[in-house]
């Protein structure tokens, strides 16, 4: 059994592949073999320090396995069962871990678990934004941060399917075609072009009623401009810095606007909205309604230079990590 551990924050060096020996599972936890991880920038986040956390630490959100070990008292899982997670206690980045069951959902057949670890977290995000944080409609045009990423793909294409207008942004132009591909009506490249004018000029000056922003801080005032009256600013990351203060009168006030910083865990608190999230996400990716290409496997031992990858930007699509 190994883990990726770290002892202090930093860059991609602070992260260690240590071996590791785990007790049996206590009532109410099982142990699991994990067979995909998920790769995500949240955990960047909680690797540098921007989430803190305490130290020393296992880390990694997201994963997907085969139960190896229960509890006696165990009823609802047995060994063998399919699960995936994406939650607390962090701990995905290993071949074997001990998680507790009000957390964990069962594999429905007919998904592989390699794309089950790009879906909790990605697929999880999308469906609360899309349908709990603002609850678009159809006819809408709205305005998606990073639409080329592994979020913004998943995105992008469940908004379609649900009769939206996807404006996208893209930090360079190799990833236009990506966002369009996977269902941006209109691409811009947030690098060479003012978005805000670009979306103005794509609403008639109108604006949109919702910006959902995972970019942070390169990001945040252009995407106030792009709100219409009484819109919805969405920040749900910091891919490129930590926001500033916002100042409530000069960025809000003008028009009226609502701001929310939301996470899957203020959507999945409950063992109800946990499932309700999974049945959802699951149903659409096993009814065609948007599709995965994974873009890069990596393996334990690979995990410093995934994370390099991650932060500069040469992941172009979902990634995951194959213990």
């Amino acid at each position: 059994m190994k883990a990726v551990t770290i002892s202090k924050n930093g860059g991609p060096e602070v992260l260690e592949l240590k071996d590791i020996t785990l007790e049996d599972p206590k009532s109410g936890e099982v142990l699991i073999q994990n067979k995909a991880i998920g790769l995500n920038y949240i955990d960047t986040y909680h690797r540098s320090g921007l989430y803190p956390i305490i130290l020393p630490s296992n880390i990694g959100i997201e994963g997907a396995g085969i139960i190896e070990k229960i509890s006696p008292e165990e009823k609802e899982f047995k060994v063998g069962d399919k699960v995936a997670y994406a939650s607390m206690p962090l701990g995905s980045y290993a071949t074997h871990r001990i998680f507790p069951t009000k957390k964990l959902i069962k594999v429905p057949e007919g998904i592989e678990l390699e794309d089950v670890a790009t879906l909790m977290t990605k697929g999880f995000t999308v469906f609360y934004l899309l349908h709990k944080t603002y609850q678009v409609k159809p006819g809408e045009t709205i305005l998606f941060h990073a639409a080329a990423g592994g979020v913004g793909q998943i995105f992008c294409q469940w908004a379609n399917n649900l009769g939206c207008k996807v404006i996208g942004t893209v930090g360079s132009d190799e990833k236009i075609d990506i966002a369009k591909t996977n269902g941006c009506d209109h691409v811009i490249n947030y690098s060479k072009e003012n978005f805000a004018e670009k979306v103005k000029e794509i609403t008639n000056g109108v604006g949109v009623p919702v910006v959902y922003d995972g970019v942070g801080k390169k990001t945040f005032d252009g995407s106030i401009e792009c709100l219409k009256v009484r819109g919805m600013m969405v920040s749900f990351g910091n891919a490129s810095g930590p926001l500033d203060p916002c100042n409530v009168t000069k960025s809000l006030a003008p028009k009226g606007l609502y701001l929310t910083r939301p996470s899957i865990a203020h959507y999945t608190s409950t063992k109800k909205e946990l499932d309700e999230a999974a049945n959802k996400v699951f149903d659409m990716f096993i009814n065609k309604k948007f599709k995965i290409n994974i873009f890069k496997k990596y393996s334990l031992d690979e995990i410093v230079n995934a994370h390099r990858d991650l932060e500069n930007r040469k992941i172009l699509g979902p990634a995951i990590i194959v213990p």
